[in-house]
């Protein structure tokens, strides 16, 4: 029941942020809540309006059907623009839930995914700043026109400062009084919900009072005073929504949808981790389609889980999808019996519970001290999405946060870290030696770890990383194999003199030089873990095989360790088996250390059983 009050107010106030007429906000407080009672699966999640959807559905429709400042309008004139306002706010609903019906066929809930938290809540934070800067000409009665497109802040607060000295001083005084009222009683249901037995309605209560006292005192006519007007009484009857329209408003309802359903399932899962459920993802797309496409044929606007109602019905003990039937019922009386009583209210009252109900929303900042110690780069993407909401504007800051999120994950894998690993002495445990001192190198091997996929946007980082850890330069390969050549030379000159009786100093002098080169001659074999690369393509795999032509050349062997199943597949393919034997794979690292090992050991008793 108290979700079912709060709805009335914010139904209505939303409304006008979707610049369509208050009484759609009750009808889309109503149908999405039954509906959603039916087919969700989240026992805590509140429907119906949401700011940040009304906010974008509003800019729509002041792109479409701007309202005219002319005062000279008729009445006929201006019925005829509301209808084909709600015409337009109705097909985005209905194109929203026609998407969500879509993305359910194709089992596409996991793309909500793309929208990562510090993206979500920069986004809604920087949407708050839209919300509230559109309710200052309300909140002032300044007949101003609602802009749209970017930079859209900046040009709402300089029509706003030039517009002053025709600020309505009644309806200041009104909304003055109503943030008065409201940011307190916010402040205390937020502070003492779990000592309140029930939230304070304050925005029922203040929309009763400012009725009250506007019908008394005959504001609207005396003051000249914005009020909601006719309500009219009962259902709409059900049509199709304007769908000529649709090729028009395709690339702001993708967005619109992607938000709606984010947030829904964002809020979802919240509460589903908390009491140990589980939540369908796919379930959620089907039932907030469902929603939207039914309830856009009895005229209403795009809706989705809601913030502020979703909290009050948790902390109000709400626990299954049957809340909804008590929620809407409180809409339902409203909509058939109480509406029409609501025709003096003033607009700015709506205004001001717009602006409080934004108020969880701006907190969100209070997040951003955390976010910088744990992660620097959640904390970039958060303030990159900020910044671009507020310049920009809703739509195109998001797809700039989404961008730059993706960016960064591409920059990580590209910069993964290549790191040597040693063991820890008497055990089988291999950790990075600069994250371990007590790791050691193995001699004679070098143990290299890559926590990252190879493809092609990293290959050449991963090369140049594993040849610096290597040693392996072109000149030095080159030396040696000069080297080896001159060695294989004079071990011929060699057999010829020694059957002579003579000794080769040449020979001698050269085979010395080959074993004491450079440091990377102490590198008889070198092991990949590789199970931290999840994935490799076409590119990556060849890159494998030129590094281990390059270790070849450099008297090293190549072994591999703990492969996946996608990555052997993949070196198959490319022809990479046919290089590295399949007695150099190996399931663990210890594996591969124990075998190096012990084909180092059997080397080195050849050697001196040939040399004695």
């Amino acid at each position: 029941l108290t979700v079912g009050i709060i709805h009335i107010p914010q139904g209505m106030a939303f409304a006008l942020l979707t610049s369509v007429a208050p009484i759609y906000g009750l009808y889309t407080s109503f149908f999405p809540v039954v509906l959603y009672m039916l087919f969700g699966t989240g026992r805590h999640v509140s429907t119906g309006t949401f700011a940040i959807l009304s906010l974008m559905t509003g800019s729509v429709i002041e792109n479409l059907v701007p309202k005219p400042l002319d005062l000279n309008t008729t009445s006929a004139e201006l019925a005829d623009i509301e209808q084909r306002r709600i015409g337009v706010a109705a097909a985005i609903a209905f194109l929203m839930g026609f998407i969500m019906i879509v993305m359910f066929i194709l089992q596409l809930g996991f793309l909500s995914t793309y929208l990562s938290e510090p993206i979500v809540k920069a986004f809604t934070n920087g949407a708050a700043f839209h919300v509230m800067i559109s309710q200052i000409q309300s909140m002032l009665g300044l007949p101003l026109p609602r802009f749209t497109g970017n930079f859209t802040i900046f040009k709402t607060l300089i029509s706003v400062f030039e517009a002053l000295p025709m600020t309505n001083i009644a309806e200041l005084i009104i909304s003055f009084l109503c943030l008065v009222a409201l940011v307190p009683v916010k402040e205390i249901n937020s502070r003492f919900r779990n000592k309140l037995r029930m939230p304070i309605p304050g925005e029922i209560v203040i929309v009763l009072v400012a009725t009250g006292v506007t019908f008394a005192s005959s504001l609207n006519s005396r003051y000249d005073i914005q009020i909601v007007g006719q309500l009219p009484a009962g259902f709409p009857e059900p049509k199709l929504p304007a769908l000529e329209v649709i090729p028009d408003v395709l690339g702001d309802t993708i967005a619109i949808t992607f938000v709606g359903y984010a947030v829904s399932v964002s809020l979802a899962m919240i509460y589903a981790e908390k009491y140990r459920y589980t939540i369908d993802a796919n379930q959620e797309l089907l039932a907030h389609g469902i929603s939207n496409i039914v309830s856009s044929l009895f005229s209403c606007f795009a809706n989705s889980a809601t913030l502020a109602t979703t909290n009050i019905l948790e902390s109000a003990g709400g626990n299954t999808q049957l809340s909804g039937f008590f929620t809407s019922c409180v809409v339902l009386v409203v909509l058939i019996w109480v509406g029409p009583l609501f025709y003096y209210l003033p607009k700015a009252v709506l205004a001001c519970i717009n602006v409080v109900s934004l108020r969880q929303m701006f907190l969100q900042f209070q997040d951003l001290p955390e976010l910088w110690r744990v992660s620097k780069t959640d904390f970039a993407v958060w303030v990159v999405t900020w910044l671009a909401v507020i310049i920009l504007n809703v739509d195109m800051g998001l797809a700039v946060g989404v961008i730059f999120s993706m960016m960064t994950v591409i920059c990580q894998t590209q910069r993964a870290q290549c790191s040597v690993l040693g063991r820890a002495t008497n055990t089988e445990i291999y950790r990075p030696i600069l994250q371990s001192s007590k790791c050691n190198e193995i001699p004679g091997l070098k143990i290299l770890a890559y926590n990252a996929p190879i493809y092609y946007g990293n290959r050449n980082f991963f090369k140049e990383a594993m040849s610096h850890l290597l040693g392996l330069t072109q000149e030095k390969i080159r030396k040696r194999e000069k080297a080896l050549k001159v060695l294989e030379n004079g071990q011929k000159l060699s057999i010829s003199t020694v059957e002579n009786g003579i000794t080769n100093p040449a020979y001698l002098s050269d085979q010395t030089n080959l074993k004491a080169d450079s440091g990377e001659e102490q590198i008889k074999t070198v092991i990949i873990d590789c199970s931290g690369i999840i994935f490799i393509d076409m590119t990556g795999a060849r890159l494998f095989i030129q590094m281990y032509t390059e270790c070849q050349k450099a008297g090293m062997q190549l072994y591999l360790a703990g492969c996946n199943g996608n990555l052997l597949r993949m070196l198959a393919c490319s022809g990479f088996m046919k290089h590295l034997s399949t007695e150099h794979v190996f399931v663990t690292v210890h594996d591969a250390v124990s075998f190096a090992e012990q084909s180092m050991e059997t080397s080195a008793q050849k050697t001196s059983t040939v040399w004695d």
